[in-house]
Parts: structure tokens; sequence; C-alpha cells
């Protein structure tokens, strides 16, 4: 029964449940035509396709022409948009006043609304709102760079954090295994200790044994034996 009431729903009502079915993440796949050329084997053998050359003059993003040496953030004059606030100012001052200045011409855009909805000057204020919304977006553009310095010093400092914590960790494993080896050499019995120490005189008692066995053999010369008796006979007398 399932089946034959799927069969006999409209084709127009099947896609869009096929649509919402498939419409899981709202940015695009990455394109499997380019980071397929980029696999390991591909680089090892030298397919992979070289990078981009760098951009010299101008190019074209989101419909706005661009220089390429144009700065990253550039002024408000330069986009067409007429400056709120001086040139030196106080950043968090000037997002407060263009807070409370949005504030404010949102009411004031309310009560035309309800007063008059048909006068001009619903034009102006939405516009004078857009303003207001470009020199917000513009202020917290010039952030950051800031921003960027402060993730890279975070990021710097996590990793020095997990070195440090890695190396004591490290530390305090090589001074375990080392009171490990210190109780286990001090727990090693004696004899053990000696018969390694102790030096083989199994040869010397060999050698000893063998001498005792042989005969004598007198080796003094028949003069000295002369005088030897000589004198014994000297010392008797």
């Amino acid at each position: 029964m399932t089946e034959l009431m799927v069969t006999r729903l409209p084709p127009a009502i099947v896609m869009a449940n096929n649509q919402e079915a498939m419409q899981v993440c709202s940015l695009p796949l990455p394109p499997v035509q380019y980071f397929q050329n980029y696999s390991d084997e591909n680089i090892r053998r030298g397919r992979a396709s070289k990078p981009p050359p760098i951009i010299q003059e101008t190019y074209t993003m989101f419909g706005n022409p661009y220089n390429a040496e144009d700065s990253i953030i550039r002024p408000l004059e330069s986009q067409g948009f007429k400056r709120l606030y001086p040139q030196h100012f106080d950043r968090r001052r000037e997002l407060r006043k263009l807070n409370h200045s949005l504030l404010v011409n949102f009411l004031d855009l309310l009560d035309l609304l309800i007063q008059c909805p048909d006068s001009p000057r619903r034009a102006e204020k939405v516009d004078d709102i857009s303003l207001l919304f470009i020199h917000i977006h513009h202020l917290l553009n010039e952030f950051r760079p800031h921003q960027a310095r402060e993730t890279v010093r975070v990021m710097l400092d996590l990793q020095r954090r997990q070195r440090n914590e890695t190396t004591i960790r490290l530390q305090k494993h090589i001074d375990k295994v080392s009171d490990i080896l210190q109780q286990t050499l001090e727990n090693l019995p004696d004899t053990e200790l000696d018969s390694k120490l102790m030096v083989d005189t199994s040869k010397i008692d060999r050698l000893e044994q063998k001498n005792a066995d042989e005969p004598r053999v007198d080796k003094c010369v028949p003069k000295d034996k002369l005088m030897c008796h000589l004198i014994d006979t000297m010392n008797t007398n």
C-alpha cells in the first residue's frame, strides 16, 4: 500500500521531497574535479595541477572590481560612501554613536510608516539606515587585522602551553622510570651482586696445584753449593 501511495504522488511533490532531503548543508560541496587532482599519489608523481598565478592587476569579486595593490580594507570615500565620523576617532565611541543613531532612525521610520506610509521621507530613512549599517560594518572590518593577530597569538600560546605540558609529563615519566630502576637495583640480593663482582680464582688454584705436584729441581750452581756448605760448617764450629 505504501508503494502505491508513493507512486500516485504528483511528480512535483516527489521532486520537492527529494530536494528537501538533499539540502543538508547550506554551503555548496567542494568541486570534485579539483580536490581529487591533489591526492597523495598525484602529488608524489607530480601530476597535481599548479596553483593559479598571483593576480597582478585588477580582479572582480561579488561583481565589484578590485585592484590588487589596494589595501585590504579600503576607505569609505573610495567606495563612494560619505564618511559620518572624522579621520581620527575612537572606534568604540563611534560604534556606540552609530548604534544609537541606528535605533533612532529605525524608530523614525516606524513613525513614518504608521502616520504617513507614502511619504518620500521613508526612502530617505531607509538610505540613512543603510548608510549607518555600512559604517558599522566598515568599523568592524577595521578590527579584522587585530583579530587575526590575536588569533595567531592565542594559537601560538596554546601550542607553547601544550608543548610545555608535554615536556613536563615526559620529565615525570623519566623520573618515575629512574626511580623504578634505582629501587630495582637496591632490591637485588647481595649474593648475586657478589658473584658478579668476584674474580674467578679457579685458574689460579689449578696453577698452584700443578706447581705443587711437579718435582722440585735444584737449580743451584755447584760453586754456590760449596760456599753454602763452608758457611754451614763454620757456623757449627
